[in-house]
């Protein structure tokens, strides 16, 4: 494989000088050298041809045994030298110091087609950051990774994307659920690819450390190479970068809420600063329209990640980015009125996208109450997210509450209840949404096809997901290739994938991996 090799992060970056591969703190450096664990028996089981192409592979060179070696960690590729990256953070909202990538190994970066590219694998062994784990993953994990990272590509939302999906040939012992019932299981290993995977926690940790030096080098690195839109000097470089860092998070939380997807760990370490989506652990879309849900296990008790929480969260996770940058800047004025405006943006970009989804081209007042009342209407009782807001496109502007409160029946998962407690309350939504849409030109055909672009009608949910890991440690990969293949075109019909537009099943309520997971690999 002939890459265009730019390995510019251990390059221009301090690097560890202990090169011994045991647990450590480690400082004044961003990255150690590591190599991948060398795999029992490597299988290839999936590849993504987008990222193939986005790489400048082909998929001929996919079924290579070279590639297989490479992205397995079997083999390092010629003039590179594999790495572990150090970032500290905070999680659950607790400072929890040095982190690093305790189960990622950086392979190594690439240019294509005028575009850089950080390859790393997922389960590859111990770095210097593993701290109590073994490095490794496991294919359940490694399954909805893979999946997850593709689909969430093709909804639209900024993300990480995967390249393959390798069994390692190993066992693993993982206690999936912490209750002391630890089991051995297939290990797998998934190559991400991103620009880089610099994090919010990259620039916590040198702040913390109160190395000045190498966070202002790290910072002009980044905006050399990431950011080079960005002209200004001193401290309004800083302020530029964190602006945009800030916008970026914005947008991609929108596209989170507008697809109902649930991060489930938006610690600060894995935060990107590109505002990608970064790191699948116990994710999950909404099933039920349930601002407190959340799909983590860990956050259970106090749902500090749930669905309603992600938007602060967010901003959150902004403001310990800006305490980290404040030593380049000294001064609190502009990094304030640039969280402040993060919060001013999201509710009028908020607001923007929930006329999209519920099919309004006009911008008026009492768009924010039906908006309002439509979202508490929601939570009265279980209703599918997915597939009312697909199945709204149908109701028709001349049509009667009744009639249109009908039309979106199917997403209920206790329908007779809803008939019986809450029809007067649809009605009453209805009959608002119904008036607004008389004030718009668009036709109902028009106003259904600019709907449909938002409104995803296949999303990767949980038990989706869980039935692919189950048929696949039987070695069948069947369903894993038909959610890849369907999950590539989220916002058309696919009347051959019509079965998979449908509300969790009643036997997925409580199994596990299909409601709550925990953060287990």
């Amino acid at each position: 494989m002939n890459f265009k090799l730019n390995n510019r992060f251990t390059t221009e970056l301090p690097t560890d000088p202990e090169e011994k591969n045991f647990v450590r703190i480690v400082l004044k450096s961003c990255f150690s050298y590591v190599a991948p664990v060398i795999p029992k028996k490597p299988k290839l089981i999936h590849v993504s041809p987008d990222v193939l192409k986005l790489i400048g592979l082909n998929e001929e060179i996919a079924q290579s045994d070279e590639f297989l070696s490479v992205f397995s960690g079997k083999k390092i590729q010629p003039q590179t030298r594999p790495f572990a990256m150090n970032y500290a953070g905070h999680q659950f909202g607790n400072w929890a110091g040095q982190l690093g990538d305790g189960r990622a190994i950086n392979l190594f970066e690439i240019d294509h087609n005028n575009n850089h590219f950080t390859l790393q694998l997922k389960g590859a062994g111990k770095t210097p950051y593993s701290r109590r784990g073994d490095g490794l993953a496991v294919l359940r994990s490694s399954i909805r990774e893979h999946l997850c990272s593709e689909a969430m590509h093709y909804l639209g939302v900024p993300t990480s994307r995967s390249l393959s999906l390798v069994l390692s040939g190993d066992e693993v012992l993982r206690d999936m659920l912490y209750d002391g019932n630890a089991e051995y299981e297939k290990g797998a290993i998934v190559c991400r690819v991103a620009p880089t995977f610099i994090r919010f926690g990259s620039f916590e940790l040198l702040a913390a450390q109160n190395d000045i030096e190498n966070l202002k080098l790290l910072a002009d690195f980044t905006i050399e190479h990431y950011f080079p839109e960005i002209t200004e000097t001193g401290k309004e470089r800083y302020l530029q970068f964190f602006q945009t860092v800030a916008k970026k998070t914005c947008e991609m939380i929108l596209h989170w809420q507008r697809v109902g997807f649930v991060h489930g760990v938006m610690n600060t370490d894995n935060m990107s600063i590109h505002g990608i989506t970064i790191d699948y652990g116990p994710y999950g879309w909404l099933e039920d329209y349930n601002l407190n849900w959340t799909p983590n296990t860990t956050d259970n008790q106090y749902k500090r990640y749930a669905f309603g929480n992600q938007p602060e969260i967010a901003l959150w996770n902004l403001y310990q980015l800006a305490n980290a940058l404040f030593p380049l800047i000294e001064e609190t004025v502009g990094l304030e009125t640039i969280l402040n405006t993060y919060v001013s943006n999201y509710q009028t970009k908020y607001e923007e996208m929930m006329r999209s989804k519920i099919g309004l081209h006009l911008t008026l007042k009492e768009d924010i109450k039906l908006i309002s009342d439509l979202e508490k209407t929601l939570q009265l009782s279980e209703t599918d997210m997915t597939i009312f807001y697909r199945d709204l496109c149908n109701v028709k502007k001349e049509a009667s509450a009744g009639c249109a409160f009908s039309t979106i029946s199917n997403a209920f998962y206790h329908s007779d209840e809803v008939n019986k407690k809450f029809a007067k309350d649809w009605g009453k939504w209805f009959k608002l949404y119904l008036d607004r849409l008389q004030k718009e030109m668009l036709s109902d055909e028009e106003r259904k096809i600019a709907m449909n672009k938002v409104n995803p009608k296949y999303v990767l949910r949980n038990y989706m997901a869980q039935l692919a890991i189950d048929a696949a440690n039987k070695d069948d990969y069947s369903i894993l290739n038909e959610l890849f293949q369907m999950l590539q075109k989220p916002y058309d019909d696919q009347l051959e994938y019509e079965k998979w537009f449908a509300k969790r099943p009643d036997w997925a309520r409580e199994k596990v991996g299909c409601s709550m997971l925990s953060c287990s690999s």
